[in-house]
């Protein structure tokens, strides 16, 4: 019989691999959605609809399957949810119009549903002090945002847009296949398998969950947004085909997944609240300079006129990029460190709630992106947008953290003071 640190190492992996896999998937329009674009002659907003159609089914599921979590397991859960996108998933590579890719990517977007289970199978097989580390490898399963990118344009090159969801159907058999045997349900983990629906959705009534919310609808929503953009934000701005896009484009998906394991390390470590602060505030100056537009500037002088180019070159932009996703997978791994310390009871809702938000996130902003560009023909209107939302968490945090501990130390001192 294997042991129970064995059995926790077994889930967080089986579970990591799983959440890899549904995460791809969930992605996988960041990539086929361009020949997709051209065969059926979309616009920018259509094409934003496009790739962010299986986010919002993968969001709004969030909530009823952590629900279904904390009250039946997440292992159960976990793998029927993962065999029930297979056909939906091989049906894609025969669709022919753009109402059946809508349709069927809705179907697909349940892999994204995925989280708001394993984030609560995975935390309760580990000790509280333990769980901001577990619940960031188990995060780290966002790199299959940048899995697909490697993965699915060698996929068309060589055998064109059709054959990835194919390939990827039969990953996801397999892998279902995979967790069921490397995981494990411990009755004890169940926690509200009498709970009624009405007194799980209670959490809803709680402030700090919606604070929550909006933290999450940037760094895990703008991520999802941005997976999905980057690509054709690097074709039509920088000019370069799909394969060389996409691999410039991982630079931001690869660390905003891979390194969600090191920001549960430093939210165990540090605390959830100076480590979000901290990765907010990285987010707003680094989406300053990427708000920028590529701007000419004609000087007229008494020796005739003199033209400078002001904008982002590709190395510069990339690197920018590259800081906001590993700061974007610190925040991820932090706001669900706040969650662990104050729902431990209900983790599965409440990560249900947060989850749909950030889902949602991940939904509306490609298709607000769209909108931007085809009103405005500027590219870098999307980082303008994600630079406001920054901006209110900035000071909701402040305004709901950063001043209540000041005033609270202040009258600790007080009494001192007299």
């Amino acid at each position: 019989m294997a042991s129970q640190v064995r059995k926790q190492w077994s889930v967080l992996a089986a579970s990591t691999l799983s959440f890899t896999v549904c995460f791809a998937i969930w992605m996988m329009f960041a990539v086929i959605g361009i020949p997709i674009k051209k065969v059926l002659d979309l616009n920018e907003t259509q094409f934003g609809i496009l790739a962010a159609t299986p986010v919002l089914t993968g969001s709004l599921i969030r909530l009823p399957l952590g629900m279904w979590t904390d009250k039946h397991g997440g292992r159960i859960v976990f793998f029927i949810l993962m065999l029930s996108a297979v056909v939906p998933i091989w049906l894609i590579g025969e669709a022919t119009r753009y109402w059946q890719f809508l349709v069927l990517g809705l179907f697909v977007g349940v892999a994204g549903g995925s989280f708001s289970v394993g984030i609560a199978y995975v935390a309760r097989w580990f000790p509280k002090s333990r769980q901001g580390m577990a619940m960031g490898v188990f995060g780290a399963g966002n790199s299959g945002a940048a899995v697909t990118k490697f993965v699915a344009p060698a996929i068309v090159l060589a055998f064109g847009w059709a054959m990835v969801p194919k390939v990827y159907a039969a990953a996801m058999l397999a892998t279902a296949l995979i967790f069921w045997i490397f995981s494990y349900h411990d009755r004890s983990h169940v926690v509200s398998a009498g709970i009624t629906g009405g007194e799980q959705l209670r959490a809803l009534k709680d402030p700090k969950v919606w604070k929550l919310c909006q933290y999450y609808s940037i760094v895990f929503g703008g991520y999802v947004a941005l997976s999905l953009w980057m690509t054709r934000y690097y074709i039509v701005e920088y000019g370069f085909d799909l394969t060389v896009a996409a691999l410039l484009a991982a630079c931001f998906s690869l660390p905003g997944g891979v390194l969600r394991a090191i920001g549960g390390w430093l939210s165990d470590k540090f605390g959830a609240h100076p480590v979000t602060w901290w990765v907010m505030l990285i987010s707003w100056v680094c989406l300053f300079f990427l708000s920028y537009p590529q701007t000419d500037l004609i000087i007229k002088t008494a020796r005739g006129d003199i033209t400078l180019h002001v904008g982002l070159n590709v190395w510069v932009f990339t690197a920018l990029m590259f800081v906001m996703g590993v700061a974007w997978a610190v925040g991820k791994a932090s706001v669900f460190k706040y969650i662990s310390d104050e729902y431990s009871h209900n983790i599965g809702v409440v990560s249900g709630i947060v989850g749909l938000a950030g889902g949602l996130g991940g939904f509306l902003l490609p298709v607000m992106f769209g909108a931007l560009v085809d009103i405005t023909g500027v590219n870098s209107t999307i980082f303008m947008l994600m630079w406001g939302i920054t901006l209110v968490s900035l000071v909701w945090m402040y305004w709901s953290e950063i001043v209540p501990q000041r005033n609270g130390a202040a009258r600790r001192l007080a009494p001192q003071a007299a």
